[in-house]
């Protein structure tokens, strides 16, 4: 698989602390790739950094082999899209969430009815658009900022922890029905979370990120079933956590 982004030499440090520390990694064209870690490993800053919505202290993020200046980002961040655990959707409907980054770079009126209009279809939330998105329960809202970011055809999907805060049946159809998108529109996705049966189930490789280092990366499969010495003793104290 072609790699679309990678990181070289990536160091973050905050007020001297050093948060992230990366000296390669690839993400392939097309991949579903999970991050997986204990709390305060730095997966947040991982996604942050990778997806150009934080420039790191020292180091270099390429797009299809290219650096990315920090001055000069923005035509690359304009081809990824975010979805965060919390939707921060705006005082309006949910149509108009939807429409929101197709409005800012002024598309045509026609093309924003006919997009929105699809999205909404694909997310099982037609009969939602004109409702006001404050008034939606924890799993509409997160079906409506996931289409609000798949309506800009992002190549890249940068996904941190989206399903925590949902019930499980909630979860799982939503978890089913994103898995079906993302393999129709072959989105190279990044996927944050705690959650093993999430991982397992959505993605293709998985990377352990431990201390701010990437301590192992492979299939999902094998990296659960076969971890390293580095990863092992994370891998087991959080399945332990699961009986």
């Amino acid at each position: 698989m072609t790699a679309l982004i990678r990181v070289e030499n990536i160091e973050v440090m905050p007020h001297g602390k050093r948060i992230l520390s990366i000296p390669r990694f690839e993400i392939s064209e097309g991949e579903i790739l999970g991050v997986m870690g204990p709390n305060g490993a730095g997966k947040s800053t991982f996604l942050k950094t990778v997806a150009l919505l934080a420039p790191p202290d020292s180091g270099s993020v390429l797009y299809r082999g290219e650096p990315v200046l920090a001055d000069k980002s923005l035509p690359v961040r304009r081809k990824f899209a975010a979805c965060l655990q919390q939707p921060l959707l705006l005082d309006t409907s949910v149509f108009n969430n939807i429409a929101v980054g197709l409005k800012l770079r002024k598309k045509p009126r026609t093309y924003i009815i006919d997009k929105v209009s699809f999205w909404l279809e694909k997310f099982n939330i037609s009969h939602l658009a004109k409702k006001h998105a404050f008034h939606l329960s924890g799993g509409e809202a997160q079906r409506v900022n996931l289409a609000r970011a798949m309506v800009l055809e992002p190549e890249v999907l940068f996904l941190d922890e989206p399903f925590s805060a949902l019930d499980y049946p909630t979860k799982a159809r939503l978890i089913k029905d994103i898995k079906t998108i993302l393999h129709q529109t072959k989105t190279t996705t990044v996927f944050i979370s705690h959650d093993l049966m999430e991982l397992k189930y959505l993605c293709d490789r998985l990377a352990i990120l431990i201390d701010g280092e990437i301590r192992q990366s492979g299939p999902t499969e094998e990296v659960l079933a076969s971890p390293n010495p580095a990863s092992a003793a994370f891998i087991r104290e959080w399945t332990s956590l699961l009986v």
